[in-house]
């Protein structure tokens, strides 16, 4: 037994030293039960979020898994381990560890791939750290808050022209499985002026993140880039965590003076795992087994991006939403759209006629649009999307003949324009399309 002390307490002095935090007196706790994937724990006081050491006493090697505190219930304590629990026993130690966690940060971030955790994904060996910072950032002052209104090109026409981004803009990606998501989200990650690119792969498929560096990102757009991915089979609080440190990394580069571009996929899966979480620890389920704790972090996640102070940086934040069967009524792709700035809907009918991006002009809207274009731009777009959308509404009249030319002169015109207007929409992937162009090309349809 005092063999075994003696490798723990190495272990743990060994663990505080790697991540740089100061040793404190070590109280131990026992771990009670494990009920579904919360832990039990009695013995110890922690505050709610900081970390813990779960050690199974009963073996010669102690198998350590970190876990962080949840909740408790008078002398209970509730964690929620971060990586497997296979070893762990009852009875095991439940060691609270002396802080609540720093993160390392600095330049040296740009082209490495990182887990939720801060630990490289990459195998090009660990950073050096410039700063240590804690998970979450100050808050700023909404009257504080430089405005948004500057446009930022972002090199897609239908967006630059008919849906303009402001830098400093929070907006969603709405869509279901399959109809082109990640690959728009690529194309703003190559084509957007930004100084730093910050893209977060939550709850995403194993095989996705390897496909969106290499094929998506590129090697010019990884060398701007950090990428924390945390996939599916990943503990929830490890998405959990993904999310925030991502989203921790952008305020890291913003209030270093830079204009960054945070690309969240998916939002959703965010929402998921904090359900998972919380249904754990028996927060009772409300909208549709979410409970309420999932639309309280969802603001508060957003609410993190936006632009600094004025004369600081920038976020640019994109999160895609994923829309269960297509229900743009989901509970979580209708909380998103009461917090983001804007919403593009990604249309499963444009995707299967080959029409990519496949964004729906008539369901979308950037609603800081007109604060950052010239008012001409903006009589333009809403020009465009009454003439996409009057053909739109007589499309089945059209495509059986039984409309009867003269009868309607904007249908007249939308029947006219109808090809240029399409083509307009589309894109290549490898196409960049600057600002510029696209209002040009915009006039250019409708004949100004």
């Amino acid at each position: 037994m005092r063999l075994e002390r003696i490798s723990f307490a190495r272990r743990l002095a060994g663990y505080v030293e790697a991540i740089n935090l100061p040793s404190q007196p070590v109280v131990e706790g026992r771990l009670l039960r494990m009920v579904g994937l919360t832990l039990e724990a009695e013995g110890l006081r922690a505050a709610i979020g900081s970390r813990c050491l779960v050690i199974n006493s009963d073996s010669y090697h102690p198998v350590q898994v970190e876990a962080e505190v949840m909740g408790f219930s008078g002398g209970k304590i509730y964690l929620m381990p971060v990586g497997s629990l296979a070893g762990i026993a009852p009875g095991a130690r439940v060691v609270p560890l002396p802080d609540t966690g720093r993160l390392p940060m600095g330049m040296s971030m740009l082209g490495r791939v990182l887990d939720g955790a801060g630990r490289a994904l990459d195998g090009k060996g660990g950073m050096k750290a410039e700063d240590w910072v804690p998970m979450d950032g100050p808050a700023i002052n909404p009257l504080n808050r430089d405005p948004i209104s500057q446009p930022l090109d972002v090199g897609i026409r239908s967006i630059n022209g008919l849906l303009t981004v402001g830098r400093g803009q929070r907006l969603g990606l709405f869509a279901g499985t399959g109809v082109g998501k990640s690959v728009l989200l690529g194309m703003m990650t190559r084509f957007t002026e930004a100084e730093i690119i910050v893209v977060g792969l939550i709850g995403e498929r194993g095989r996705e993140v390897k496909e969106f560096i290499d094929e998506i990102l590129g090697e010019e757009g990884i060398k701007r880039s950090v990428v924390v991915a945390s996939p599916a089979d990943d503990a929830p609080l490890m998405r959990l965590r993904a999310a925030q440190y991502c989203t921790r990394i952008a305020e890291y580069f913003r209030d270093k003076g830079k204009n960054v571009l945070l690309l969240m996929d998916s939002l959703t899966r965010y929402a998921q795992a904090q359900r998972e979480i919380a249904l754990a620890i028996g927060e009772p389920p409300a909208t549709k087994g979410y409970p309420p704790s999932v639309f309280a972090k969802l603001p508060k996640l957003v609410e993190r991006a936006g632009n600094a102070e004025a004369g600081g940086g920038s976020i640019t934040a994109f999160y895609t939403v994923l829309s269960e069967g297509d229900d743009q009524q989901d509970p979580i792709a209708d909380a998103a759209r009461g917090v983001l700035d804007g919403h593009f809907v990604l249309s499963r009918r444009l995707a299967e006629e080959g029409h990519y991006p496949a964004i729906d002009i008539e369901a979308s809207i950037s609603r800081v649009m007109p604060q950052v274009v010239p008012p001409e731009q903006l009589k333009q777009a809403q020009r465009f999307k009454q003439l996409w959308s009057r053909y739109q509404q007589s499309r089945d009249l059209i495509s059986v003949g039984a409309y009867v030319p003269g009868g309607d002169a904007d249908t007249d015109q939308a029947i006219a324009r109808q090809p240029v207007m399409a083509q307009y929409l589309r894109q290549g992937l490898d196409e960049n399309v600057s600002m510029a162009q696209s209002r040009e090309q915009l006039a250019g349809v409708l004949g100004q």
